[in-house]
């Protein structure tokens, strides 16, 4: 994930510098905690996170036991592994759902946070899980803020209750009711933001709550703001006691230190993050997958999870049953690009295998995805028969291939290459004669 990119690569340098000992000393403990500590700073944690931390990990490793043990090093990246998890929040914090329906989650957040997308996004969760969400335009002020939401709600197919720029609360009152004429079991309110905090805001938002009564009251948080967005989720709170945290712009070019500060500062949970710009891309935030993806040990469970949503059991036995009659052909293979478009981004799917990063040398693994794009085109460019049996591509064909899709012959050897050797790995999985990289199974 993009938002941990440095810190986790600077968290691993601390680490390689220890892992080839059997022993620590206590100096060089010391030395890895200052470094430790310096990374988290850059990344934008709050200091007296960063202090309590470090005071915390500090203790652990230095008892008697770590020092003399013989994988002390070992020992040291458990010890912050356990911290991370414990700061992130330690367990998962399901979505409050009520027992009478409708639920009714109120969303709230400063102009810019994305807090109308996350509302659709969220919805989206809902519907696949089998809920019947209804969205409601609270938002008055914005220009053209209810038409936002509009299109927001016919992009995944959510309808939205609106009544122009009346009262927000009694838009609330009145969505709820509606809600509940029509068989929507989940109500998602967005209300209106404002470029900073002020009175007016937060008496309206505290008006909502007083008169709904809302299961949830979650907090859209802008992760590129750092240390100010601690300060916004600490206003919020005060006035609205907010129930949880969605984290948005995890993707983007951030050093990542709202999400490690916000669960120490406020003791609230951040439920949902941000991982991208379409609509299927909201994850439920999981402290301890989350503290592995930061030191680099990847997230097999996060991983496994986009694959079901993306790919049908019936295309799974399908494909298992293809591996083993060997008959996988670029059909397939253009089948299973599209797949893995739908997992969402291919670099940090990379990121989340379990040894990957290290194997590559610890760096984050990129993948070039205007490259699947040209495979695709290139398979699009052949018949169904040389789809279907791609051992008949000789020269000729390869060249009127390369033609009809803008691409170069090279291009279209290099494909043909690359599913010769994927259909190779597939027979020899398939048979069991090769087994897994990184001790998966």
């Amino acid at each position: 994930m993009a938002a941990f990119s440095s810190l986790s690569d600077k968290l691993n340098h601390v680490f390689s510098k220890l892992k080839n000992k059997s022993q620590l000393t206590e100096l060089e403990i010391k030395t890895a905690m200052r470094e430790i500590r310096i990374a988290l700073l850059e990344a934008d944690v709050n200091f007296s996170v960063v202090k309590d931390f470090i005071s915390k990990v500090s203790a652990k490793a230095t008892g008697e036991n770590i020092l003399k043990g013989l994988n002390a090093s070992q020992e040291v990246v458990k010890i912050v592994h356990e911290e991370l998890i414990e700061l992130l929040g330690s367990t998962y914090s399901k979505l409050e759902i009520s027992d009478t329906p409708p639920t009714v989650i109120l969303m709230c957040g400063l102009q810019g946070a994305g807090k109308t997308t996350m509302c659709g996004k969220l919805a989206m969760m809902l519907k696949k899980k089998g809920k019947k969400p209804l969205l409601v335009a609270g938002d008055i002020y914005r220009p053209a803020a209810i038409k936002q939401l509009q299109v927001v709600g016919k992009s995944v197919d959510v309808p939205v209750f609106e009544k122009g720029q009346i009262d927000p609360v009694r838009i609330a009152e009145e969505g709820i009711a509606f809600a509940k004429a029509n068989g929507h079991d989940v109500v998602i309110i967005d209300t209106a933001g404002r470029l900073h905090i002020d009175e007016q805001l937060m008496e309206e938002l505290s008006n909502i709550k007083s008169k709904v009564k809302p299961h949830e009251i979650l907090l859209v948080v802008d992760s590129m703001l750092g240390q100010d967005s601690v300060t916004v989720a600490s206003t919020f709170n005060s006035k609205l006691e907010i129930t949880g945290v969605i984290l948005t712009k995890l993707d983007g070019d951030t050093r990542g230190g709202a999400a490690l500060s916000i669960k120490a500062i406020l003791n609230k949970p951040i439920k949902f993050c941000g991982t991208g710009e379409k609509m299927t891309d909201l994850e439920p935030f999981y402290p301890d997958r989350m503290a592995s993806r930061i030191l680099g040990m990847g997230d097999v469970l996060t991983l496994i999870e986009r694959a079901e949503q993306a790919i049908s059991e019936e295309e799974a036995k399908k494909m298992a049953q293809k591996m083993k009659d060997a008959s996988f052909d670029l059909n397939d293979y253009l089948d299973q690009l599209k797949n893995m478009k739908k997992m969402g981004n291919l670099s940090d799917m990379l990121n989340m295998i379990p040894g990957m990063k290290k194997k590559f040398g610890g760096a984050d693994l990129t993948v070039d995805e205007s490259q699947i794009e040209k495979t695709k085109a290139i398979i699009y460019s052949m018949t169904i028969k040389e789809r279907t049996h791609p051992d008949i591509l000789n020269a000729s064909r390869r060249r009127r291939i390369a033609a009809g899709s803008g691409t170069t012959v090279a291009d279209v050897n290099r494909l043909i290459n690359q599913f010769t050797q994927t259909r190779d790995l597939m027979k020899k999985f398939s048979r069991g004669k090769m087994r897994f990289p990184f001790g998966m199974r």
